[in-house]
């Protein structure tokens, strides 16, 4: 079964935002220049991070799926526009990255892993970091194989992706006789 862990998305607001007015008007917002040059702003339902921009620009990060980040957007440019900047255009959504965890359901023996796929797209340096690190050209996602048989996909664009960079792994791996 696979699992989205994390959405990220910007979108554009089409408006410079007044950081101040939205720090008194989004409950809970965190804003400090020393530290960072954005608002924070953490949601509860849906449980997302929202950092607003000057520029109008916004990360959305947390979200489980598409559904959040479209919910969570539609209630912050209701308070935005409460807060006297309203929102003149619908904001488009462009996802950066989903992060997403399945389980192959065996133990993996890593190092024959990386002895037999495509050298140029493996990273396994044990010492280093546990899995092993597996990059695909289509879909063009980035795969870390651990030995537990548990795998994390980072740097889709559509969840159809992980789905497919699942799929594809494990075709891989047990062509080669290393899933069971």
């Amino acid at each position: 079964m696979i699992k989205v862990e994390n959405i990220v998305a910007t979108i554009s607001l089409g408006l410079e935002l007044d950081l101040q007015k939205m720090l008194i008007a989004l409950e809970g917002a965190r804003y400090d220049t020393e530290r960072f040059p954005g608002l924070v702003y953490r949601m509860k339902s849906p449980k997302v991070a929202m950092l607003l921009f000057h520029s109008g620009k916004v990360v959305c990060t947390g979200g489980k799926n598409l559904e959040d980040v479209h919910t969570a957007l539609d209630l912050l440019v209701k308070q935005i526009t409460a807060a006297g900047m309203p929102v003149t255009r619908k904001p488009e959504i462009t996802v950066q990255n989903i992060v997403a965890s399945a389980d192959l359901g065996c133990v993996i023996n890593l190092t024959a892993v990386a002895i037999s796929l495509s050298l140029e797209k493996v990273e396994y340096e044990p010492e280093q970091f546990p899995g092993l690190v597996y990059r695909l050209d289509k879909p063009k996602v980035v795969m870390l194989i651990f030995g537990s048989g548990k795998v994390v996909c980072t740097g889709a664009k559509k969840t159809e992706d992980i789905g497919l960079a699942v799929e594809q792994v494990t075709k891989e791996l047990r062509d080669a006789g290393l899933l069971l």
